[in-house]
């Protein structure tokens, strides 16, 4: 598990494009037959990818988390982004098809995960943070949540997000997760953007062609920068950034949060004028 310690603002403000993305952008996240995993100082998130082949993989802790499994003090959420696979937690198996989530609480032991089909494997984005209450596994059907409808042709910006982690929703201990899809010939999203110092995000982009990429916008409204991110990669946003962007093709994004605030309403809005 790679340790990752996100620079302040006054570092970031001196950063080229580089260093940027060594700091704040994950790019080999899900990578065949193996599972990834990334601990990340930022309300102390970890940030994974199981990519399974035709062996299972098992998600245990490692030395550095001190303690004897994963979920001893953190929940978990998933979200497949790949063919259809299966994740067993303690014994119970839930079948996850492409966009499916899946949240397990504190406490679970054994969780490991598999491909129905090596040859289409299922791509599992995991985001975890500390937890202090227990909460039962659910799985999350997309089918089953009625998404909320965004934007506009007319501002490139008509969007689907999907609700799964929240607590009118699958309740967690602190996690709030979810994705949006852009439509077709639509681009921008999040914008105006919005900063939320109760909370941090990770955003992770995905059903982007090869050689599409998004434009992320990031860092204090008076000091933008951007990183060009491709399919499959995760941007760390730290509570003091804005986190919009805009894509040469359409695509998804996970968003997800930790804090101490679960509201999802709860952001600190910044107008297109006010970014520099």
């Amino acid at each position: 598990m790679r340790t990752i310690l996100v620079p302040d603002e006054q570092r970031y403000a001196g950063m080229g494009g580089r260093e940027l993305r060594a700091n704040f952008l994950i790019e080999s996240l899900f990578l065949l037959n193996a599972l990834n995993l990334f601990w990340c100082d930022m309300d102390r998130a970890i940030i994974g990818g199981a990519v399974p082949g035709r062996q299972p993989l098992q998600l245990t802790a490692p030395e550095s988390m001190r303690c004897d499994f994963f979920l001893e003090r953190r929940e978990l959420g998933i979200l497949n982004i790949g063919g259809p696979g299966q994740v067993h937690a303690d014994g119970v198996s839930f079948e996850l098809e492409k966009c499916d989530g899946l949240y397990i609480g504190m406490g679970h032991r054994d969780i490991s995960f598999t491909s129905r089909n090596a040859d289409d494997p299922a791509q599992f984005y995991l985001l975890s943070y500390p937890a202090h209450t227990r909460h039962p596994a659910v799985l999350i059907r997309q089918d089953s949540v009625t998404p909320v409808e965004l934007g506009s042709p007319a501002g490139a910006n008509q969007r689907r997000l999907y609700k799964y982690i929240h607590p009118d929703g699958v309740r967690s201990c602190q996690l709030v997760m979810g994705f949006t899809r852009l439509a077709a010939g639509s681009v921008w999203n999040t914008m105006p953007p919005h900063t939320h110092l109760r909370r941090s995000e990770v955003y992770l982009y995905f059903d982007l062609p090869p050689e599409a990429r998004v434009l992320h916008l990031m860092g204090r409204p008076e000091e933008t920068r951007h990183l060009f991110v491709a399919q499959g990669q995760a941007v760390l946003s730290p509570a003091w950034s804005i986190h919009a962007g805009a894509g040469t093709a359409a695509y998804g994004f996970c968003w997800g949060m930790g804090g101490e605030n679960q509201i999802f309403a709860d952001m600190d809005q910044v107008s297109a004028a006010e970014l520099i």
